[in-house]
């Protein structure tokens, strides 16, 4: 299969617009979809949904329960609405559930008082043991979730229905979710969810229905770096001789393929910022180490590279020295606006306006291609489909030298 980079205009434009009509047709709920409802409304108690409660109706909650299945980038998402609740609830005990693959990105945040962790089904990245095993595990955390005797709950990500009916099966007496027909029959009181809304405040609304109370300006992301992880990216960069220039750091990876850039291309803006003058740095995770020899192997100077060698705080604090980090639509990016570093992003399937950096826009850049089907909010390409699905891949590189900030440029 050819590249679709390499068609023509009229080519690539009669593509896109079959690309749209086939998402468009996704859209529609499918039979395994419209049976699913079916279930859940069957199992679901009858009860009736409230209107939110006003913060001058009831007094605050004793014990708090948030969950989030997620990884890094919707956690992180998840931190300005814990820090409404805190500071609308100071004297609430406020416990957050998420995955075993969330409880570093959420240590130490100032709002909340205990993390516990669960492997939420669909979201451990591994096949289910069993058709059965998602509703026993979710028996036994309601028994255990129950003897916490949780006052509120809150389901932040807009479609959980498994974490909506868990804490109903909890007994935990105030739920609140957004208003999915999957999730509704299990809450107390349903908010709408607003399609192509930040994530940020779609969880700011969430907090913002529990509270009662309007939250104030929405606060940034948060991550909390350790003395101990500050002191080893300064050691490390200093030893590799990283501190003399401005330093960008290079984050080439992502967690779907189809949201991959051209390894040529992270070799050419390599070069061109190499020629700036500037200092370089490849970070990135275990599954990454072939991807940055890949770019290497393309530079007549390699760069120095930490590709799998970093923990997620330790990844924190380097970028929290970088004067700019360029990257893709990944977690780590979102880890680096979290700390503080500028941000270039790279976008394509995923739309932006929802899912993008969260802060000044001047200060992070989303750049995307022109095609005309992105965001398609798709992931699921097959390898042999990829070339069909170039929107990351067509962004270019005088893209990314152009968004440089002025201090770099």
């Amino acid at each position: 299969m050819s590249d679709a980079l390499t068609w023509s205009t009229p080519a690539q434009a009669a593509l896109a617009a079959r690309h749209q009509a086939e998402n468009a047709r996704r859209q529609r709920r499918s039979g395994r979809q419209a049976l699913r409802l079916l279930l859940l409304r069957l199992l679901a108690p009858r009860s009736r949904l409230t209107a939110p409660p006003a913060a001058n109706r009831m007094p605050p909650p004793g014990r708090v329960l948030v969950i989030r299945p997620d990884h890094l980038g919707d956690l992180l998402f998840t931190t300005p609405a814990l820090h409404h609740l805190r500071q609308a609830w100071p004297a609430a005990h406020i416990t957050a559930l998420v995955g075993p693959w969330g409880q570093a990105v959420l240590a130490g945040h100032p709002a909340l008082d205990d993390i516990r962790t669960l492997p939420f089904p669909g979201f451990t990245r591994q096949p289910a043991a069993s058709l059965t095993a998602p509703y026993r595990l979710l028996r036994a955390e309601a028994a255990r979730l129950a003897a916490q005797r949780f006052d509120l709950a809150l389901i932040l990500r807009f479609d959980h229905w498994w974490g909506a009916w868990l804490t109903q099966r909890a007994s935990i007496p105030q739920r609140i979710g957004f208003a999915i027909p999957e999730c509704a029959p299990f809450l107390t009181t349903a908010i709408p969810y607003t399609p192509r809304q930040h994530e940020v405040r779609q969880n700011l609304t969430l907090a913002a229905a529990a509270t009662g109370q309007a939250p104030a300006e929405p606060a940034p992301l948060h991550f909390t770096v350790s003395e101990t992880a500050a002191t080893w990216a300064e050691v490390w960069l200093r030893e590799h001789a990283l501190l003399a220039q401005p330093l960008v750091i290079l984050q080439p990876g992502s967690g779907a393929a189809v949201k991959l850039w051209r390894v040529e291309a992270w070799a050419a803006l390599a070069s061109a910022l190499q020629e700036k003058g500037l200092a370089l740095l490849l970070t990135g995770g275990p599954a990454e180490a072939s991807l940055a020899q890949a770019i290497n192997a393309r530079l007549p100077q390699p760069l120095p590279s930490l590709v799998g060698h970093t923990s997620l705080e330790q990844a924190a604090a380097l970028f929290q020295r970088g004067a700019l980090v360029i990257g893709l639509d990944s977690g780590p990016m979102h880890l680096a606006v979290a700390v503080g570093a500028p941000t270039i992003h790279l976008y394509g399937p995923v739309d932006a306006a929802a899912f993008g950096p969260w802060g000044d826009p001047r200060r992070h850049r989303v750049l995307t291609s022109a095609w005309t089907c992105a965001p398609c909010n798709r992931l699921d390409f097959t390898d042999a489909s990829l070339p069909l699905h170039p929107c990351v891949r067509a962004i270019t590189v005088e893209q990314v030298l152009a968004a440089l900030p002025a201090a770099l440029a």
